[in-house]
């Protein structure tokens, strides 16, 4: 919300990178409404978290579709970043306010559409040999549907962006360098992007792994609900606070320099102030 509203207040979604900001921090703020929602309706009925019901399908398609953002976003953003950076012919175009706007509503279009699958019908309401034991009444096969490709686009689109634009500023500075110029621009810019990089991978993996692999043992395993708790559903809920975390983790690697954050408050505080003396 302190993303949102800081980007709102001074105006910075003209440039297409905020935009792309302000829509990750909508996602972030969806993943942690809807874990809240399936955290009180575990408070209020824990047995329908275990063993499923009608009433789970709804906050876990928005789960579901507060993640698959998410993870669209993360992409567009790397993209965005290696397509201001690289120099080739084909990235001369520069990324303007509207391609931003057409990747926002298009990740939310595909989000929703993959999210929502079990509210059409692909659950498994009434065919419990096929249902997820962590997840029910979702069905394994949605589940793996989801997760693999997602999962591998996660993982190695930002790979390649960040690796490039790595790549690209080491190139300019060695180039600047033969050249006899100053380099001290280039270095210190190569070493956020690979200090950035390194953070956002090691955020993923600590966040979608444990996901990845629960999501695994989930296809691989038969056995029925009350044999594996209360162990399984303990690592269920890990994974939950993980992925949770990860709407903090978010802001902080992409938006939130606590510096410039806490200039841009003061800034916004002083304004308001200003204005209620001119009133």
């Amino acid at each position: 919300c302190t993303v949102i509203f800081t980007r709102l207040a001074t105006r910075d979604l003209h440039k297409p990178i905020s935009i792309l900001f302000c829509n990750l921090a909508v996602s972030d703020l969806f993943t942690s409404f809807s874990g809240f929602w399936i955290s009180m309706l575990f408070i209020t009925d824990p047995d329908i978290t275990i063993f499923g019901s009608r009433d789970m399908l709804a906050p876990y398609a928005l789960y579901t579709t507060s993640i698959l953002s998410t993870i669209y976003n993360l992409v567009s953003i790397g993209i965005e970043r290696y397509l201001a950076v690289a120099e080739s012919m084909r990235t001369r175009l520069r990324v303007a306010r509207n391609h931003s706007i057409a990747v926002v509503f298009i990740s939310w279009v595909l989000a929703f559409f993959l999210g929502c699958l079990p509210l059409m019908g692909w659950n498994c309401l009434h065919a419990e040999r096929s249902a997820s034991v962590l997840y029910s009444p979702f069905c394994v096969n949605y589940l793996v549907f989801i997760t693999m490709p997602n999962v591998v686009v996660a993982f190695l689109v930002p790979l390649f962006t960040y690796l490039r634009i790595i790549i690209i500023l080491r190139k300019r500075k060695l180039r600047m360098q033969a050249c006899g110029q100053a380099t001290g621009t280039y270095k210190s810019a190569e070493t956020q992007v690979a200090r950035t990089s390194i953070s956002i991978w090691l955020l993923a993996l600590v966040s979608y792994a444990p996901f990845f692999a629960g999501v695994i043992f989930d296809a691989a395993n038969r056995r029925c609900h009350t044999d594996l708790y209360p162990g399984v559903y303990i690592f269920r809920n890990c994974t939950a606070m993980l992925i949770t975390l990860t709407c903090l983790g978010n802001p902080v690697l992409y938006t939130l320099k606590l510096r410039a954050l806490g200039a841009k408050l003061k800034a916004l505080r002083c304004l308001s102030a200003n204005r209620v003396r001119t009133i």
